[in-house]
């Protein structure tokens, strides 16, 4: 991919436990690489087209103004692919203190959905360039 990777912005909340939203690209080409949170997230599709592979092998098409929800815990490991020519652009809410990741990588996983290299969400916003 290129050093195509996804990008997350700081967080909106300053105090531990408070909500936090924070705006996801995924530029065309791109993917999250496989991952896991510790707390549920909840997503709004702003635009382009997300393709979600889950822990079980499903897949999962979202298009511009869907929500979802990502369940917490290490069971619940996906990855967010951008199949389109435009960039994908999340917003995501959860409960998170202002040090702790959005996301934790996990080992890649046999996936049928096609060859990729995964990146990676950064796991703390002083990641992002």
């Amino acid at each position: 991919m290129g050093g195509r990777q996804a990008t997350a912005r700081p967080p909106r909340a300053a105090n531990a436990g408070d909500l936090v939203g924070r705006e996801i690209v995924i530029e065309p080409g791109g993917c999250t690489g496989w991952h896991y949170h510790r707390v549920p997230l909840i997503a709004l599709l702003k635009s382009g087209t997300l393709t979600r592979i889950l822990h079980d092998h499903t897949v999962v098409v979202h298009h511009p103004g869907s929500t979802f929800v990502e369940p917490a815990g290490i069971r619940h490991i996906h990855l967010g692919r951008n199949l389109g020519t435009e960039p994908v652009v999340l917003y995501v809410t959860c409960a998170l203190a202002e040090d702790d990741p959005l996301s934790i990588p996990a080992p890649a996983r046999e996936c049928r959905c096609g060859s990729h290299r995964p990146a990676h969400l950064p796991a703390h916003p002083a990641e992002v360039p």
